[in-house]
C-alpha cells in the first residue's frame, strides 16, 4: 500500500511565500516523476509543475518564475516552494507521483488528498 500526504497548505497574503511537501509512503520500491496539480472552483484539475527522478522540471506558464518544485529522494518527499503569490494560486493543490511498489513492477500514478492554499488580497 502507498499513500502520499500534502502538508504546508494554509491562508497567506497576496505577495507571500507558502512551502508545499508531499510525502509518500508505504511498500515503495522506486519513485519517477512526481508532480503538483491544483483545483480551483468551477474549473478542471490542472498541472501546476512536475520533476523527474533525474531533476529535470516542467512548469505552467502561470507560475513560471514563481514557484519552484524540488524533492528530497531520501525522504520520498517532493516540495512546491511558491512566492509571490496571487489570489488566482487560490486552489487545492494535489500531489501525483509514479511509483512502482515492492510487490509489483508496474508503474501506477498515486495521488494524495490535496491540501488547500488560499491567497487574499
Amino acid at each position: 500500500q502507498v499513500q502520499l500526504v500534502e502538508s504546508g497548505g494554509g491562508l497567506v497574503q497576496a505577495g507571500g511565500s507558502l512551502r508545499l511537501s508531499c510525502a509518500a509512503s508505504g511498500s515503495i520500491f522506486s519513485i519517477d516523476t512526481m508532480g503538483w496539480y491544483r483545483q480551483a472552483p468551477g474549473k478542471q484539475r490542472d498541472l501546476v509543475a512536475r520533476i523527474t527522478s533525474d531533476g529535470s522540471t516542467n512548469y505552467a506558464d502561470s507560475v513560471k518564475g514563481r514557484f519552484t518544485i524540488s524533492r528530497d529522494n531520501a525522504k520520498n518527499t517532493v516540495y512546491l516552494q511558491m512566492n509571490s503569490l496571487k489570489p488566482e494560486d487560490t486552489a487545492v493543490y494535489y500531489c501525483n507521483a509514479a511509483i512502482q511498489t515492492t510487490w509489483r513492477p508496474r508503474w501506477a500514478d498515486f495521488w494524495g488528498q490535496g491540501t488547500q492554499v488560499t491567497i487574499s488580497s
